[in-house]
């Protein structure tokens, strides 16, 4: 384990998290502009999901192929330069003539948008295990800033310059903090090689241990409720009664914001050994949270209400997931990480190719029943792995 004086400094830990909340935002800065995406490509209400799942799958792919980069190279220097390139797919989305051109740009840098995952295990690896809860948390509430935040950003850019210039935006951060990374954060060196091959099957023997199986499965739940929410709102919202522009829709990621930031202390319970408890916990509050967020038909207030509630419940479980993860395998942060992370690609996957497909023909009910659903499924998941894995304290 690589450890920087008392562990990780405050201002690495801001730029760690940043690189984290700008890589994710990558994927998810379509939520909020779909409508106008599909006006001016001509894309089907019932296929704008596939804009965002075009992301998705990229960063599922990422996961298999470049997450277990992180076991075997200097994360600095793979960091930087999956910034870089995830950059090159942000200046063909920009560009793109058709919806084509749009999903391959999307896809590239969701592939190079796996950063994340090997950030968060560098900064796990970083940190000193009495500290290791805080430093996720604080880094992971990147994460949720960045899925959150682009909807504000996307929303606003789109309002003055149309939705191509929050790609734009995108492209120029991430360029900015490929060349900070590289000037900023400590080299790694490792003391003994490993062969992608090596990185490559202890990720695949993963998926036969029950703590990583259990807590993955939490995890694509997780995702897949949030992301029924997070890709489906902006339907109803810009519909009647509301017919809210794209910078109003985006801003209902302040919200968002309030809740997951909320969920800050959940990297502290998890040093204090709680963790489990507070997954399960936060599963049972995802669930109530759709209450709330099912009245988009009638009161904004309420959606606003079950939106803080929502995000404060998936960062309280991802933090969590995360921290039960990378303390059952210090020797493997990234891939236990990038492995983790697969569950959440495709359960967000899921829920935002879902959640489209199911407004089309039930509406917002049809897509808050999915939502809570996935929820209920996250919780018996939890409860299942209870009884066949002592999770570690």
């Amino acid at each position: 384990m690589l450890l920087i004086g008392d562990g990780v400094r405050l201002r690495q830990r801001t730029l760690l998290a940043m690189v984290c909340a700008v890589a994710v935002a990558t994927v998810y800065v379509a939520q909020p502009v779909l409508a106008q995406i599909g006006r001016e490509l001509g894309v089907s209400e019932s296929d704008l999901g596939w804009i965002v799942a075009a992301g998705q799958i990229g960063y599922l792919v990422g996961l298999a192929v470049l997450a277990p980069l992180g076991d075997m190279l200097d994360r600095r220097a793979l960091i930087g330069g999956q910034l870089f390139l995830a950059a090159g797919g942000m200046l063909v989305a920009a560009l793109a003539p058709s919806l084509w051109f749009l999903l391959i740009g999307l896809a590239v840098t969701g592939c190079f948008a796996v950063v994340v995952q090997t950030t968060v295990a560098f900064a796990a690896d970083l940190s000193t295990p009495a500290e290791r809860g805080r430093t996720l948390g604080m880094v992971t509430s990147g994460v949720v800033i960045g899925i959150l935040g682009a909807r504000i950003l996307a929303g606003i850019l789109a309002d003055q310059w149309g939705w191509r210039s929050a790609y734009a935006a995108l492209m120029l951060l991430l360029v900015v903090l490929s060349i900070t990374v590289l000037i900023q954060l400590p080299a790694e060196h490792r003391s003994r090689r490993r062969s992608y091959r090596d990185v490559v099957v202890s990720l695949g023997s993963l998926f036969g241990e029950p703590l990583f199986v259990s807590r993955g499965l939490i995890a694509f739940f997780l995702f897949a409720s949030f992301g029924t929410l997070w890709s489906g709102l902006a339907l109803p919202l810009a519909a009647e009664p509301w017919q809210l522009s794209p910078a109003q829709i985006g801003a209902f990621g302040i919200a968002g914001l309030a809740g997951a930031l909320g969920a800050a202390r959940a990297g502290r319970w998890a040093d204090a050994g709680r963790a489990d408890i507070v997954t399960g916990a936060a599963l049972a509050l995802l669930a109530l949270s759709w209450m709330a967020a099912g009245q988009a038909s009638w009161s904004l207030w309420m959606v606003i209400v079950g939106v803080i509630v929502l995000d404060f419940a998936v960062q309280a479980a991802h933090v969590s997931n995360q921290a039960l993860l990378t303390a059952a395998y210090p020797h493997q942060t990234s891939s236990a990480i990038g492995g983790y992370m697969i569950f959440y690609s495709l359960g967000s996957a899921l829920g935002a190719t879902a959640t489209t497909a199911m407004y089309a023909v039930r509406g917002w009910t049809g897509s808050t029943v999915l939502g809570a659903s996935f929820a209920l499924f996250g919780l018996c998941a939890w409860a299942l792995g209870r009884r066949t894995v002592a999770a570690p304290r």
